[in-house]
């Protein structure tokens, strides 16, 4: 049974509540909605105070005054972006949200910048503000890590900043490339010739290319040598001018292939270097890609940028995953860590303690 005092609240909670309704013209509703509702959820989730309802074009929000204004701000700031030629994802409902949360006064659409390229009706753009802050570190440094779990955009992005800056001139070439190394694998084990053993693993950029770019146009400019992509090992001495190069799942090159690949660098060229540290499968050694964060994190012209588990754009569970997974190997970092201190303290007895421990005993008398 509830209490007098308990009822005066669910009271007055009801007397406070507003009634806010939007209605939406001259869009399709599906793309407010998202397929299965999926963007409306997410709008739900992001406003857990506010109660939505859909009938036809029309939007009803419920709920307390502030929680339903923040809501129709971010309703507004939707119908903003797809007015804008946008197609949303959960991603972009989620950073939007977050953004009007932290700024009220700044339109999410206007801070993660306009479109990278436009292909078949499909643009590419910053979906979160990580991936802005990538997006403009491409653009202004010479040398940008993009290091981040999977699904954040970090090879996407590059590719499509790579074209961008192919279609106006700004470089003669595009160099793709990354390790052939994959969960401990080796080359000679696989079946098939060099080219068929060395495919899959770069089939992910040739993927990237053709949904960037006109399928017909991508052999071609493969043909002339305008764009290419190899496996990391055929860069050895070479000096790459007028290029902008990509270096994928830079998490799998040795310490040596990470040098080897920098100091390819040559004039009027751009790097981009992506990985996953949290994913290397490297057989044996220290990846690459781990020890350039602490050797080159304070040379000028060179930026990292770090992605998180706010930055993926795939599905929202994939983040949830990245979440957990993270927590994880924090919990093993720790345990490791009690592990080999309890370990050392064993080792050197119980007379070679902390130095409080070897402190004489003060006298009781």
């Amino acid at each position: 049974m509830r209490s007098a005092d308990a009822g005066d609240d669910a009271e007055n909670t009801l007397e406070n509540q507003v009634e806010e309704r939007v209605s939406v013209d001259g869009i399709a509703m599906v793309r407010l909605l998202g397929a299965q509702d999926r963007l409306l959820s997410t709008v739900e989730r992001e406003h857990p105070g506010v109660s939505v309802h859909v009938r036809g074009n029309e939007i009803t929000l419920t709920g307390q005054a502030g929680q339903v204004e923040a809501a129709r701000r971010l309703i507004d700031e939707l119908l903003l972006m797809i007015r804008g030629g946008r197609d949303l994802a959960e991603a972009e409902v989620t950073s939007s949200s977050r953004m009007l949360g932290a700024d009220s006064s700044t339109s999410p659409s206007e801070r993660l910048g306009p479109a990278i390229l436009s292909s078949r009706g499909k643009s590419i753009r910053a979906k979160t503000l990580g991936q802005k802050e990538y997006v403009d570190a491409i653009d202004t440094a010479t040398i940008v890590f993009g290091i981040g779990p999977a699904g954040t955009g970090k090879t996407y992005l590059a590719m499509a900043k790579a074209v961008q800056a192919l279609q106006r001139k700004e470089v003669d070439r595009i160099i793709l490339t990354r390790p052939a190394v994959e969960a401990g694998e080796r080359l000679g084990f696989l079946p098939g010739s060099l080219t068929e053993k060395i495919d899959p693993y770069l089939r992910p950029l040739y993927d990237a290319l053709n949904e960037m770019m006109d399928p017909e146009l991508v052999p071609k400019l493969l043909a002339s040598g305008t764009i290419e992509v190899a496996p990391l090992a055929y860069m050895r001495g070479r000096t790459l001018n007028s290029s902008f190069v990509v270096l994928d799942e830079a998490q799998n090159t040795t310490p040596e292939q990470m040098k080897m690949f920098l100091t390819r660098l040559g004039f009027g060229s751009k790097m981009v270097v992506t990985g996953d540290i949290t994913q290397i499968d490297l057989p044996v050694g220290s990846s690459g890609l781990r020890l350039v964060t602490r050797v080159l994190d304070q040379v000028d012209d060179i930026r990292f940028v770090r992605l998180t588990s706010a930055d993926v754009v795939r599905h929202s569970l994939v983040g949830r995953i990245v979440d957990a997974w993270t927590e994880y190997d924090a919990q093993k970092q720790a345990q490791r860590y009690e592990s080999e201190q309890a370990h050392e303290f064993a080792k050197r007895g119980p007379r070679s303690g902390t130095p409080r421990d070897r402190l004489p005993k003060r006298s009781t008398s």
